[in-house]
Formats: structure tokens, C-alpha cells, sequence
């Protein structure tokens, strides 16, 4: 009975009855085995898998289990030898039938576990844990009863067996397939990637692969079957509400009450509604089908979700168990005649749940990374899928960025959803089990110290929405100045030619003084924030014990109630403080679910009317095809019937809008189909007419995909005249060219494009004007060698669409488009003779044609020469190109740790005053809270000193008075000290900015050209961010953990003076898991923003070739890639998420020991001890956990972070150019002349380079007219860059009216020239800023330019007239303006010295003219050098200068020079200029 048991228990040798010991003991662990174990055996049944080899451990493990059995068979026959002596009880022939059973099946689940991956069973590892612990009890008594025999055989062997269970054995492959029970539930199997992260930087090819189940196919494959049958449910609800819908707006002539005129007007205002909406985007948004993807990701991911649930509920059960142990504990030390056993019960105790439940939260939050990040696979891998057969309708809904844009931002916000998901449930549990125990401690008297809970979350709303406010201003600032910077960036040359840096530089700080300023305000309301943050849980506890006091006088403070209190108060912050933040993510999920159930609920493209019926003699066959882009739209090409033959040249011509790309699009199936249909014979292979090309090598973008055959892409690249393009890339045909092609010219990549089809080697090809982006001798070379009769296509069907008349006399077959429809087909001589609309096209255009076409006779002999000169690329001199350098110098991932000068250097912007001052302020605040804790445990003793008297009234103001003075005093040191900290953030920021600006603005022209500008926008977005608003929030996090942790030891060693000798191998052991994760971690941080970005590219490319894919056919090539890359992404994310779980148990096993030990000294030294200190010090030592955590977490944030200053300051101390002004001025009104010398100049473009100009000697007298011409890379541009001293001499001077240009400064220099720059950069702004930054001049003068530029009246019919606004280059003025503001700008320089670089771009003939005749008539008085691209318009100057490889080969009028059999009368001739034309000029 009770009694009995109360006994055993009751004494100070404590011990269990044997009854209890033989019975529940033994059948708890048996009990758990025999429901759990049968499952074990399942693979034995059903897998006809080869087992694993057998291992010594595995014998080892048989060996002993066999051994069990015969312990548990003597122990049977004892049992029948014993009852031969007497009575025996039942329990002593059960139990050891019962262990017969259990050992042999053991034996049996040990062998199937040879057929899995996993060697171990987690079940076994339990049941054995289990009789280890319930063996201990029976154990220990049968040690006391002087050892005698009996069961301590189980014992030896539970515990061999549970040692038997450590892992196995190691796979290259990912370890934790193989990983035992134990190793998998305390991440073991992941320490050997730390320890290589530590000794050297991962890379992507150290990062284990994937889990199959883990990997985006499979995934996605599950995804996508349960979102096809959610979306089918979607869609038929969909057609329910619509048919709901049409039902009430239904006919409205029901009730016939109605008159007619009523009913009439009813009847016409929903049309007129209709026609509002069909102008513009429809007025209410297209209905969708709602409601699936939630559901489909739930389906997929059920059990993941399930087994987080379960973890979580475990956890959070735990979490109430410490503050009841805790109660416990304090009770047992206040208690003088208590056991000391149960003390060391309590603290064994205390450490259990702290372990357990830290393996359970480690396991649940692996479960919801691994959960994020797989929602996000699937979710991006739907959407590239989608988006390869999306039809064109749905196309236009969304443009490019906002497709990435759902990958990216969308994607990711699920991945940050599903972390928290379980927050949901979790978070109002936690609150009310909270609210229960405080309850059932304090009574009533809780409700205030939540009250003031709930008082603080109104004013942290406040806050945060205020704080919002300023970080969307902060944002259009921040916007507003990453456009300059990115502006002038660009347009750097202009800056630096025009001498307009300080403006701009102006411009920029202005906007970051608007910038800082918010900062500052957002730091200080982040402090006051914080201020109520950690006043909180004092003012909570506080308010609770004032008033549980003050309510009755029977209330009593003690120590038990005051600590448990708190404990349980701070359980309930953290809850508290997530709730809302979840909340606030689910409402932004939400805004991402309806976009991508949108997006993936969109209608597929529908090639139905493509048909692929063999017809004889038939390749393309258009039989009454009427199609349109939208499926209500206008028809874009109505009712083609065409045939055409296998191995004919079909030219489709016709003036622009007739439909020529539209027929093109229709045959590639991007089009609705409204009647007839199209028949295609064979493989097609399609050229846009903008070209498209992968970010791949050059090689790979021809071959696409095909096998390689050498011999047929040798002659490929020959026809498309590649070969003299490959001699100018770097790295020939395996040259990396940039996304969108960037380091290609325009025609390289035409005719790239173009080898990509021929290459293909397909039955029908598709060209959309592949020939205009090419010059004209060019075109003609390709239609030789390619497209035309005796190309390497003839025998191929080739439907050509093209705008050049010249190719069209040797097609088979032209079809003439007008509006859509087919009005004339033929060959070129009928349709000549039917005087059609072919006819009056071809006399309409043809004039123009006929100059060009002489041209074209005077170059298409140039290929045969082998003088073939590729048209002039964007690479302008050979010594410059500048491409060699951006696409191939990849920017350098810092490795290893960083070094502590950083952090000195951010103080040391921030200043050491406030710096030190901030540091005061944090200790402060540290100290009062000690303070307060102390306070709080001496005013829990009253309760023992007073036990029976009464509890004197001033003593508890006074008590009541101090713990919440202390308490404020707390918050306010913390508000002094981030204020400040605040200030010397912004003048860090501040301080860096500048640096970095004035620095970039002072750098040489040549560091702009190595540098891509991405790069250096980087720095000023993304580091500048990083320095303004992540490194100070992070210091200050770290600066409160780091005091958090220093002031919870202080407080636990004086309690118990020797946990100090607890302390050193505690942070020995800290110390080394950090310093392995943090290089672990940043590495792998490092490796995700790497891999990540590609899959973003790659997405943008399909979305943007997506026709080209289509034409092809290579959809599925596509998706594979995307995969590929999504996994190597996966593997670095799901590594980096492990790694983080890794740390944290490391860590918590850290804290549980931390506990553990304040418990088991507080129970060592229990008689000297007050119950208060004692709950003091073990309730800050349960708190200590998490900060461990966060302390290493922003330590490794920290680290991540800081490298920003390192960047930015890489960029500080780059060398500058020449100062702007020196000490020696030129005279005022220099150069009032206009004379220049070149005395024997030379010059190289980078030190490492050839020279560019080898020794140019020559005179230009004043106010003379000088062109300067030669072939492509002769050095033209780069004497420009000389005037201009944008590139410093390597030898030799130039003399400008008696002046050394290389003494002055530069911008004195810069002012005193005037350039009209090949391309017209504009920036935003207004024009009058374009034209004159510093507004310098009057309006007067601006007027006066413009009106030479022939501006005037174009600015006046303008409302805002000069401040009219400039959008991003230029974008809302026409080629021309910009050309002409330009002009515009040298005017009013009015320089003594013009250099007119002439423009390349193809500006109409027009604004040409019009620049030309005001140089002639503006700049009479003055020098004018012209580097010329087209001989006519140099054929008036004085003299000529001929460059060829940096020397001046001819020099001297141009008549003298046509004369002269040169250079120069050979390069006329081509152009096709005789001397007779100069004279006739």
C-alpha cells in the first residue's frame, strides 16, 4: 500500500519498493520496444536489397544480444529451481519469458537493419537508453544489498549495447544518409565539413550533394501532381463564381415592371464600362482560381509538417518544466530537513529537459528549414516551367523583372514563412500555458503584469509603423541616388571630358544628406524601441509583485514564487514578441500567393493549329491562317494561304506593321490561332531579329545544345564571318560573353545568332531580318555565303524576312505583306511586271538604295582581297578592349577570416569619443540589472527572516521603490547608449560615403575600363547599405549579448563562488565551436549569394529567348539546367542551414551545462545559501541559452558584415589621375590661339600594353580645319583621349599656344576644350542642368546655343521649356536631340579648340547635315579636329591626317592626297569618292 511506499521514500537512503522495481520498471522500456519495434522488421519482409556486408560491430552487437537470450533462459530455469523451494510470485516467471522474446527479436531487428542505409535503429537506441535508466534504479539497489547476483547481468549489457550503436562508418557521399540515430539527432555527422571549412575555404565542390529527396526533380514532380489536381478544383470553382456572376448581372428585363427607357439605360452603361476597359488594362483585375497553392504545398510536404508538429509540442511541454523544477529546487535548499537526494534529482532533472528539449527544437527548426527552402525549389522550378509554356497573353501580363521577381522576392518569402509557420499554433499555446502557471503562482496579480505586456505592443506598433514611414522615404532617396551613381558611372567619360565631377558630386551628396538624416531618426527610434524592449520584463515583473503585495498583506514575496515568476515571465516574451511578426509575414505571403497563384494558373501556350502532316512537295503550308496576339484582339494576319516548297528562298517583304514578324511568330505557334491553321513539314530553325545570347562561351551559343562536329562548325564560322571576330576576343570561340551579349557588337551578335541556326542543321529556317543589324558589305558577304542560291543553305527552305531590296532579284519567291494579308506573290520579275504594290515599294525605296548598292560593288570585293574588316565593334582600339578585362576578371570571394584593422577602422569613422562613451552606456546598463536581480533575491529573503512576523510597511516601499528605479535606470543607460551609438553609426556612414565618392570621381579613365561598373554600383548600394544600417544593429545586438552572458556568469559565481572553475573549460570549448562555425558558416554564406544569382540569370535569359527555345525545341534541356542549378544552390543553403543546427546544439549542450551546474553547486553548498540567490542564479542560468546562441549568431553576422568596410575602403585607396588644379595656372583666356603641338608623342593605354601612338610629331595652326581618319584601331580615338589627357603620355608632349597641357591641372585643361562625343550621353535631370551644370551662364546664352543647335524651337513647344525633365539617358528625346544637345553644349562652351568625334551610331542623314553646317558656320575662328568614319565629311577641311598603327602615315590637303596613289585615295576609292566629287564640294 501507499504507506509502505512512503517509507521507502521517506528516508535519507531512499529507495524504490522491489515490487516496483520488477514490475513497472521492467515493462515501461519493454513495453515502448514491442509497439514500436515490429515496424523495425519491416524491410526484412519486403526488400530483396543485397544487405551490407557484416561488420565487427555487427557481430559484436549479434554476439551479446545472443548472450541476453541465454541470461534470460538460466533465468527461467532459476526461477523453476526456486519454486521447488517454496512460493514464488508470477512477475519472476514472466519477466524472464518476456526477456527471452525481446532479446531474440532484438537479434532479428539488428539483422534487418543490415538492408538499410542507416545501420542503427533509433528505436533500439531508445529501448536501450530506456533500460539503462530503469536498470540504474534496480541496479543501485542491489549494490547497497551487498551485491548480490541478480540483475545487474542486464545492466552490463544494456550499457554495452548502447555503446554498440555509435556510427558506422563514413561515405564520400552525403553522411547523413549513413548517419546512426545518435549522430543524426545531435547533427554529429555534419563535424567533418566544419572541420574542413575551418582548415581551408569551402568550396561548392566540398559541399555534399543533396539527399535524392531533396533534389528539385523529385521534389517537384510530387509538387506538381498535387497542383494539378488542387488547380482542377480551383478552376471548376472559378467557373462557379463566374457563372454566379453572369446569373446577377443576368438579363435585367426579369421584372418587366421596368420601363423600356430604364432597362435601356441599364443596358448601356455596362458597355460603356466595357469600352473603358478594353483601352487600357481592364478595370477590375482577371479573375484567377484561388486557394490551391497553399494546399498543394501543405499535401506535398505533409509529412515534414506533421513530424515539426510533434517536436514542437514536445518542446514546448519541456519548456514549462524547467520553472516547476526550478520551483522545486529553490523549495529544497529554503528547506533545512530535505533529502540531498532529491536535490541531485532535481538537478539531473533541470539538465534532462534542458538536453531533450533542445534536441526536439533543433530537430523541429531543421524540419522547417529543410522545409523553406524545399517549398522554395518547388515553387521556382513551377514557375521556369511555366514560364517555357506560357502563352503569349499571359506573356504580356507580367514583364521580365517581374517574372525574376517572383522567383526571387515571392520564392524566398515562402522559404521565410515556412520557418515560422508553426508559430502560429505554437506561439498562442505557449502564451496560455504561460498565463495558466503564473496563474496558479500568483494569483490574480498576473493580469497587471500582462496588462503592461499589452500596453508595451501598441507602442512598439506605433513605432515600427513610424520606423516604416522613414524607411520608404529612406528608400526613394536611396533610389534616387543609386540612378546618379549608376548615371555617372556610365556616362564617366563625358564627366571627365566636360570637367563635370564637382557638380555631380554635389548632386549625390545632397541626396545623402537627406539620407543620413533619416538614418539618424531611425536609429533613434530603433533605441526607443529598444528602450521598451528591455524595460519590459522589469516593468512586467515589477508591476506583478507590486501589486500581488500590495493586494493583501498575506501575500509573502518568496523566493520560489518571485523566481518561478520570472522564469515563466520570460518564457512568455518570446512568444509575445514573434506573434506579431508572424503575423505581419503571413499577411506579405498572402500578397505572394495570389501573385504566383496568378502566374501558374495562367493560360498554356495552345499550338494546336500547328499541324505536322506529311503533304507532298509542300514544307510550309498556311491554309486560311487568321491569327492574333490575344485571343479577342485584332487579328495581326488575316487569312494567309500560302505554299511553299521544300529548298526555296522566300523573301517576305513589306513596309513596317505589315505583319511580317507576326506570320513569323505564327509559324513558331506564339500566336492565338482564330481560324485555319498552319502545316510545317520537318525541324525548324529560327533567327529573331533581335539577337539572342546565352551568358555562355561563344562556342557554346552556336552549338546550343547539338553535339559538337568540329569540321561543320569550322565551316559555319567561316560563312558567318566569325573568323576575323574571333581573332579580336581574348579568348577566341571560348571567350564568356556577358548576359544579353554585352561584349559583342551588335552585328557579332546577329551573326552569332545566325550560326546558331546554320549550325542547327535544320529542314526549314525562319529568318527575321537577320541582315539589318550588319553593315551593308557584310550583308552582302552573308547572303553569298549563307542565305542566297550558292550558300551553304540551298538546299534548305528559308523563309527570309527582310527590309533590303538589293538581295531580292535572287529569291525564288517574294511575298508582299500589307495590313496582315497577303496582297502579291511571285517571283521578282512578275511582280516588277504586275506594277503593284511591289512595284511602287521597290521605287519608293529603291533611290535611296542605288548609292549604297555602289558602295556595296566597291566592298563586296574586299572579302576576296582578304582585307575583310569586320565592321567597326564596340572594341574601338586593339590596346583598349575593354571586354578583355570585365567578363573574365570574376570578383575575387574574400576568403579567410577578416582582420581586426576593419573593425578598428569602422570605430575609428564612427570616432573614439563616442565609442567610448557607448561602451560606458552598455556597461551601466548591465550593471543595474544585476543590480536588480540582486535587490529582487535579498527582498525574497524577507520572507524567511519574517516568517512570523509581521511584513513591516516601509520595508516594502522600499523594496517595492529600488527594484523599479533600478529597473528604469536600466532602459534609460540603454537609450543614452544607443542614441549615441546611433550619431557615430551615421557619421561612420557619412565619413566612408565621401571617401569612397571623391575617390571614385578622382580615378583615371583606365580604371573605369578594367572595372565593370556593376562592380563599382555595388559597392555604393549594397556596401553603403550594409555600413549604414546592418553593421551598427548588429554591434549592437553583439555589444547586449556579449554584456547579457558576462553579467549572467557574474551573478551564478556569486551565488556559488566555484562555478568560476566551471566557467574556463565551458568557454574553452565555446570558444572552439565558434571559431570552426564562423568559418564554416560565412563560407557557405558566401557560396549561397554565388549560387544564387545564377539561377536568377538564367531564368531572365530563358524568359527573354523563350521564342528562340520554343523554335528549337529545347524546353527540356532548359528545365534540366534550371535544376542543375537550383540543386547546387539547395546543397549550399541546406548545408548552411545544418551547419546553424550544428552550432545550436553545440551551444545548448553548452547552456543545459551551464544549468546543470548552477543547480548541482546551489545543491552542494545548500546550507550556506539563501533560497533567493539560489533562484537568482539558476533562473538567469536557463536564460543563458539563447543569449549563447544569438551571441554567436551575430558574431558570424558581424564578421559577415564588416567586410563591407573592407570593400569600400578597396575602393578608397585606389591611385587617383592628376590633380584637378595645381599650383601652376594657365593665363586667363588660354587657348586664345588654337594652336597644337605633338612633339614626338607616344602613349599606351595601360602600362602592360603596347603603345597605342608611336611618336606623333606634327603641327595643326590656329583656327584650322583638320580630319583625322584610318581604319579601325588606328589610334583616331586615342588622340582624342590625349587632348583630353585621359590617358598620360608615355613619352613626348603636347603644347597647346606655349603651354605644357601636362603641367596644368586638369580640369583647367578640360574647361578650356570643347568635345561633341561620338555618343550623346545625357543624364536625368533637366535639359538646362544637361547643358550647363555649375549654371555658369545666363539664360540668354543657353538660348543662344540652342538656337544654333537648332534646337529652339523644339524647346519652346515644350511646357516646362528649359527645365523640361530628362529621363535615364536620354530615353524621351530622339537620337537626333540628343545628338544636337550635344552640339548645343560645345557651343556654349564656345572653346578656342573643338574636337568632334564623329558619331558611328547611324544618325539620320538629316541631323547630320545640320550638325555639319553649324560647325562650319559656329567654329569659324577656331581649331577643329574631326576623326572621321565617312570620308565625305572631311573632304572640305584644310588638311587630312592619316593614321595607321599610331604613326601618321599622310598628312597634307585632301586634294594633294587623292592625287598621291596612298592610303588615303585607296580608302576614297572604296568609298566610293573620286577627285572629281572634291571638286565638285
Amino acid at each position: 500500500g501507499p504507506e509502505d511506499n512512503d517509507s521507502y521514500l521517506a528516508r535519507q537512503d531512499a529507495d524504490l519498493p522491489v515490487c516496483f522495481q520488477q514490475t513497472v520498471l521492467v515493462w515501461i522500456p519493454l513495453g515502448f520496444f514491442w509497439i514500436l519495434a515490429p515496424w523495425q522488421l519491416l524491410p526484412m519482409c519486403k526488400s530483396k536489397a543485397k544487405k551490407s556486408s557484416v561488420t565487427k560491430l555487427y557481430i559484436i552487437k549479434q554476439v551479446l544480444a545472443a548472450l541476453l537470450v541465454l541470461t534470460a533462459v538460466a533465468g527461467l530455469a532459476l526461477a523453476f529451481v526456486d519454486a521447488e523451494q517454496g512460493a514464488v510470485p508470477a512477475v519472476q516467471y514472466t519477466n524472464p519469458s518476456l526477456y527471452i522474446a525481446t532479446w531474440i527479436m532484438v537479434l532479428l531487428v539488428q539483422d534487418a537493419r543490415r538492408s538499410c542505409l542507416r545501420r542503427d535503429s533509433g528505436v533500439l537506441f531508445c529501448f536501450w537508453i530506456l533500460s539503462l535508466l530503469c536498470g540504474i534504479l534496480p541496479f543501485q539497489s542491489l549494490v547497497r544489498r551487498a551485491l548480490q547476483v541478480g540483475f545487474h547481468r542486464k545492466l552490463r549489457a544494456s550499457t554495452w549495447s548502447s555503446i554498440s550503436q555509435y556510427p558506422l562508418c563514413f561515405v564520400p557521399q552525403n553522411p547523413q544518409m549513413t548517419a546512426s540515430f545518435l549522430s543524426s539527432i545531435t547533427f554529429e555527422w555534419y563535424t567533418s565539413m566544419v572541420v574542413k571549412g575551418y582548415r581551408k575555404p569551402l568550396e561548392i565542390e566540398d559541399v555534399w550533394e543533396l539527399n535524392d529527396k531533396d533534389k528539385t526533380k523529385v521534389l517537384y514532380t510530387a509538387f506538381e501532381k498535387n497542383m494539378k489536381t488542387a488547380m482542377q478544383k480551383a478552376r471548376a470553382e472559378l467557373e462557379k463564381r463566374k457563372r454566379k456572376k453572369r446569373r446577377q448581372e443576368g438579363d435585367p428585363d426579369h421584372g418587366n415592371s421596368m420601363s423600356k427607357a430604364q432597362s435601356q439605360d441599364i443596358l448601356v452603361l455596362p458597355k460603356k464600362k466595357k469600352k473603358k476597359g478594353d483601352n487600357k488594362d481592364s478595370d477590375p483585375p482577371k479573375d484567377y482560381p484561388r486557394g490551391w497553392l497553399m494546399k498543394s504545398l501543405g499535401k506535398t510536404f505533409r509529412q515534414n509538417l506533421l513530424l515539426a508538429v510533434a517536436f514542437k509540442l514536445v518542446h514546448d511541454a519541456l519548456v514549462f518544466v524547467s520553472p516547476q523544477l526550478l520551483k522545486l529546487l529553490i523549495a529544497f535548499v529554503s528547506d533545512e530537513d530535505a533529502f540531498a537526494w532529491q536535490g541531485y534529482l532535481y538537478a539531473i532533472l533541470l539538465f534532462l529537459t534542458a538536453v531533450i528539449q533542445s534536441l526536439c527544437l533543433q530537430q523541429h527548426f531543421s524540419l522547417c528549414f529543410q522545409l523553406g527552402i524545399n517549398v522554395r525549389a518547388s515553387l521556382i522550378a513551377a514557375i521556369y516551367k511555366k514560364s517555357l509554356t506560357m502563352s503569349g497573353a499571359t506573356r504580356k501580363e507580367s514583364t521580365v523583372g517581374e517574372t525574376v521577381n517572383l522567383m526571387s522576392a515571392d520564392a524566398q518569402r515562402f522559404m521565410d514563412m515556412a520557418n515560422f509557420i508553426h508559430q502560429l499554433w505554437s506561439c498562442p499555446l505557449q502564451i496560455i500555458l504561460s498565463i495558466v502557471f503564473l496563474w496558479l503562482e500568483l494569483g490574480p496579480s498576473v493580469l497587471a503584469g500582462i496588462a503592461t505586456l499589452l500596453l508595451l505592443l501598441p507602442i512598439n506598433a506605433f513605432l515600427a509603423a513610424k520606423a516604416k514611414t522613414i524607411q520608404e522615404r529612406n528608400m526613394k532617396n536611396k533610389d534616387e541616388r543609386m540612378k546618379i551613381m549608376t548615371e555617372v558611372l556610365n556616362g564617366i567619360k563625358i564627366l571627365k571630358l566636360f570637367a563635370w565631377e564637382p557638380s555631380f558630386e554635389k548632386r549625390v551628396n545632397d541626396i545623402r544628406v537627406r539620407e543620413l538624416k533619416d538614418l539618424v531618426n531611425f536609429g533613434y527610434l530603433q533605441s526607443v524601441s529598444l528602450f521598451a524592449f528591455t524595460c519590459a520584463p522589469s516593468l512586467v515583473s515589477l508591476a506583478t509583485f507590486a501589486v500581488y503585495v500590495l493586494v493583501d498583506e498575506n501575500n509573502i514575496l518568496d523566493a520560489q514564487k518571485a523566481f518561478t515568476a520570472i522564469s515563466l515571465f520570460n518564457v512568455l516574451r518570446f512568444p509575445m514578441g514573434t506573434l506579431p511578426m508572424v503575423i505581419s509575414a503571413l499577411v506579405q505571403t498572402n500578397v505572394s500567393t495570389a501573385r504566383l497563384e496568378r502566374y501558374l494558373s495562367g493560360e498554356d501556350l495552345d499550338t494546336s493549329a500547328i499541324h505536322h502532316n506529311p503533304v507532298a512537295g509542300s514544307a510550309v503550308r498556311f491554309s486560311e491562317a487568321t491569327f492574333a496576339w490575344e485571343q479577342d484582339g485584332d487579328a495581326a494576319i488575316r487569312d494567309v494561304t500560302l505554299d511553299i516548297t521544300p529548298g526555296s528562298l522566300v523573301a517576305v517583304v513589306g513596309p513596317v506593321g505589315s505583319g511580317k514578324s507576326s506570320l513569323v511568330s505564327a509559324m513558331l505557334g506564339e500566336m492565338e490561332n482564330i481560324k485555319g491553321h498552319i502545316n510545317i513539314q520537318g525541324s525548324l530553325a529560327y533567327v529573331p531579329q533581335q539577337a539572342w545570347i546565352q551568358n555562355a562561351t561563344l562556342k557554346d551559343n552556336i552549338i546550343f545544345g547539338s553535339e559538337v562536329d568540329e569540321a561543320r562548325y569550322q565551316q559555319v564560322l567561316k560563312a558567318c564571318a566569325l573568323l576575323p571576330d574571333l581573332e579580336l576576343l581574348p579568348a577566341g570561340d571560348q571567350t564568356e560573353i556577358g548576359e544579353k551579349g554585352i561584349n559583342l557588337s551588335g552585328g557579332q551578335k546577329q551573326r552569332v545568332s545566325l550560326a546558331r541556326a546554320v549550325y542547327s542543321d535544320a529542314d526549314i529556317y525562319v529568318l527575321d531580318d537577320p541582315l539589318s543589324a550588319v553593315d551593308a558589305h557584310v550583308g552582302k558577304y552573308l547572303f553569298e555565303h549563307v542565305l542566297g542560291p550558292k550558300g551553304l543553305l540551298q538546299k534548305k527552305t528559308r523563309i527570309l524576312v527582310t527590309h533590303s531590296i538589293s538581295f531580292l532579284p535572287q529569291v525564288d519567291n517574294i511575298v508582299v505583306l500589307a495590313g496582315g494579308a497577303v496582297s502579291e506573290h511571285g517571283s521578282y520579275s512578275t511582280l516588277l511586271a504586275n506594277k503593284g504594290a511591289f512595284s511602287q515599294f521597290l521605287n519608293l525605296y529603291g533611290n535611296q538604295e542605288e548609292n549604297v548598292s555602289e558602295e556595296n560593288t566597291a566592298h563586296s570585293k574586299l572579302p576576296q582581297l582578304g582585307h575583310y574588316c569586320p565592321e567597326d565593334s564596340t572594341t574601338e582600339d586593339p590596346g583598349m578592349d575593354p571586354q578583355e578585362i570585365r567578363t573574365n576578371s570574376t570578383p575575387s570571394v574574400e576568403t579567410g577570416r577578416v582582420k581586426f584593422s576593419m573593425y578598428v577602422r569602422y570605430l575609428r569613422a564612427v570616432g573614439w569619443c563616442f565609442t567610448f562613451w557607448v561602451a560606458m552606456g552598455y556597461i551601466a546598463q548591465y550593471v543595474a540589472s544585476v543590480g536588480s536581480n540582486l535587490w529582487l533575491s535579498e527582498w525574497t529573503d524577507d520572507s524567511v527572516r519574517y516568517q512570523n512576523q509581521s511584513y513591516p510597511a516601509h520595508l516594502q516601499d522600499l523594496r517595492i521603490g529600488v527594484y523599479g528605479a533600478l529597473g528604469i535606470s536600466q532602459g534609460i543607460f540603454l537609450l543614452f547608449a544607443t542614441m549615441l551609438s546611433a550619431r557615430g553609426a551615421m557619421r561612420a556612414s557619412r565619413v566612408l560615403h565621401q571617401l569612397l565618392l571623391s575617390n571614385i570621381l578622382h580615378a583615371p579613365m583606365s580604371f573605369f575600363d578594367t572595372t565593370p561598373v556593376g562592380r563599382i554600383i555595388n559597392r555604393f548600394a549594397k556596401d553603403i547599405f550594409t555600413v549604414d544600417e546592418t553593421i551598427p544593429s548588429t554591434f549592437r545586438t553583439w555589444i547586449s549579448c556579449f554584456m547579457g552572458i558576462i553579467s549572467t556568469l557574474i551573478v551564478i559565481c556569486l551565488a556559488t563562488p566555484f562555478f568560476a572553475v566551471v566557467i574556463i573549460p565551458l568557454s574553452i570549448f565555446y570558444y572552439f565551436v565558434l571559431r570552426f562555425y564562423v568559418a564554416t558558416s560565412r563560407q557557405l554564406r558566401r557560396l549561397d549569394s554565388v549560387t544564387r544569382s545564377p539561377i536568377y540569370s538564367h531564368f531572365g535569359e530563358t524568359v527573354s529567348g523563350l521564342s528562340v527555345i520554343r523554335a528549337y525545341g529545347h524546353q527540356e534541356r532548359f528545365l534540366k539546367k534550371n535544376e542543375i542549378t537550383m540543386d547546387i544552390n539547395q546543397k549550399s543553403v541546406y548545408s548552411w542551414i545544418i551547419s546553424n543546427r550544428w552550432l545550436a546544439i553545440r551551444l545548448e549542450f553548452v547552456g543545459s551545462l551551464v544549468v546543470f551546474f548552477s543547480a548541482l553547486l546551489a545543491v552542494i553548498a545548500k546550507g550556506t545559501l539563501q533560497g533567493g540567490i539560489v533562484g537568482l542564479s539558476v533562473s538567469s542560468a536557463l536564460n543563458v541559452t539563447q543569449t549563447l546562441n544569438w551571441l554567436v549568431r551575430t558574431s558570424s553576422e558581424l564578421e559577415t558584415n564588416i567586410v563591407a568596410v573592407e570593400r569600400v575602403h578597396e575602393y578608397v585607396i585606389v591611385k587617383n589621375e592628376a590633380p584637378w588644379v595645381t599650383k601652376t595656372r594657365p593665363p586667363r583666356g588660354w587657348p586664345s590661339r588654337g594652336e597644337i603641338q605633338f612633339i614626338d608623342y607616344k602613349v599606351r593605354y595601360r602600362p602592360e600594353l603596347d603603345l597605342v601612338l608611336q611618336g606623333i610629331t606634327c603641327n595643326i595652326g590656329s583656327t584650322e580645319k583638320v580630319g583625322v581618319v584610318g581604319r579601325t584601331g588606328a589610334g583616331k580615338s586615342s588622340l582624342t583621349n590625349c587632348l583630353f589627357r585621359l590617358l598620360e603620355a608615355a613619352g613626348g608632349k603636347i603644347i597647346i599656344d606655349d603651354v605644357d597641357i601636362a603641367t596644368i591641372g586638369l580640369h583647367d585643361l578640360r574647361n578650356n576644350l570643347t568635345i561633341i562625343p561620338q555618343d550623346p550621353v545625357l543624364f536625368t535631370g533637366t535639359l538646362r542642368m544637361n547643358l550647363d551644370p555649375f549654371d555658369q551662364y545666363s539664360d540668354e546664352e543657353v538660348w543662344k546655343a540652342l538656337e544654333l543647335a537648332h534646337l529652339k524651337t523644339y524647346v519652346q513647344g515644350l511646357p516646362e521649356r528649359l527645365l523640361h525633365h530628362v529621363s535615364e539617358a536620354g530615353e524621351n528625346l530622339s537620337v537626333g536631340q540628343r545628338q544636337l544637345v550635344c552640339l548645343a553644349r560645345a557651343l556654349l562652351r564656345k572653346a578656342k579648340i573643338l574636337i568632334l568625334d564623329e558619331a558611328t551610331a547611324a544618325v539620320d542623314l538629316e541631323t547630320d547635315h545640320l550638325i555639319q553646317t553649324t560647325i562650319r558656320s559656329a567654329f569659324a575662328d577656331c581649331t577643329v579636329l574631326t576623326i572621321a568614319h565617312r570620308l565625305n565629311t572631311i573632304m572640305d577641311s584644310n588638311r587630312v591626317m592619316v593614321l595607321h598603327a599610331g604613326q601618321i602615315v599622310e598628312f597634307d590637303s585632301p586634294e594633294e592626297l587623292l592625287r598621291k596613289e596612298g592610303i588615303f585615295s585607296a580608302m576614297a576609292k572604296d568609298a566610293g569618292i573620286t577627285a572629281a566629287d572634291t571638286t565638285a564640294l
